[in-house]
């Protein structure tokens, strides 16, 4: 998108900053020539409930978004805002999905790789390399593994907040309405003492992942 555009009060040109430790990956691959860089990384990997969600995310490059940061440490008011600076500044965003269903059958640490894959497939604009949180996608593209990279690089920071606001509605909106009576809302799928009580009273449902609750389960037997 056109520089003209950007929001003063959340973006500055990297121009006017002497040091952005959040661009060092991507301006080191930029000198390389790798004009679209994607940032890659998903959510909701510890849930006992719904999808794993990955975003993939290329921003313009030079383009510094203030406050942009691991979405664990932005409050949700912060990671709303920062979702929409993103939409409009970026130059492709892309989400992918992998169900519960799909995480049973062939584990969680495929299903995370198959949702980043799918947001990836996903892109309108193809990037010329990749920059992943702590995980490889499945791609001829050239790519880096970045641990803790939400922290290190500013396009897998900014994946992760398109990754965790979309679950974030889901969970609010479509899945608390679907499953009213658990609490998806407040717990947002995690494992917490009032999910654990729901599915102990009312039963998994279909968008639970079994293979998460065998643990939830042995805890239970062990009580009585």
């Amino acid at each position: 998108m056109d520089a003209k555009y950007v929001r003063k009060d959340c973006v500055k040109r990297m121009s006017d900053i002497e040091v952005v430790d959040l661009l060092k990956h991507e301006s080191f691959y930029w000198e390389q020539s790798y004009q679209h860089i994607a940032g890659i990384d998903e959510v909701g990997r510890g849930c006992l409930f719904g999808d794993v969600i990955a975003a993939a995310v290329i921003l313009p490059q030079g383009l510094l978004i203030e406050g942009v940061n691991d979405s664990k440490k932005l409050s949700a008011k912060k990671r709303d805002a920062l979702y929409d600076v993103i939409m409009e500044q970026a130059i492709a965003v892309s989400v992918g999905y992998a169900d519960a269903a799909t995480i049973d059958r062939i584990n969680i640490k495929q299903a995370s790789r198959l949702a980043m894959k799918r947001a990836l497939d996903d892109l309108s604009v193809v990037p010329n390399f990749l920059l992943v949180d702590a995980e490889k996608v499945d791609s001829d593209i050239p790519q880096l593994s970045i641990i803790k990279g939400d922290a290190n690089s500013q396009s897998i920071a900014a994946a992760s907040i398109i990754a965790k606001v979309t679950r974030d509605r889901l969970c609010e909106g479509a899945w608390e309405a679907m499953y009213p009576e658990y609490g998806i809302s407040i717990h947002k799928g995690y494992a917490t003492k009032l999910h654990r009580a729901q599915i102990t009273d009312l039963g998994a449902t279909p968008m639970h992942r079994r293979s998460f609750l065998k643990n939830l389960e042995a805890e239970q037997q062990t009580l009585f």
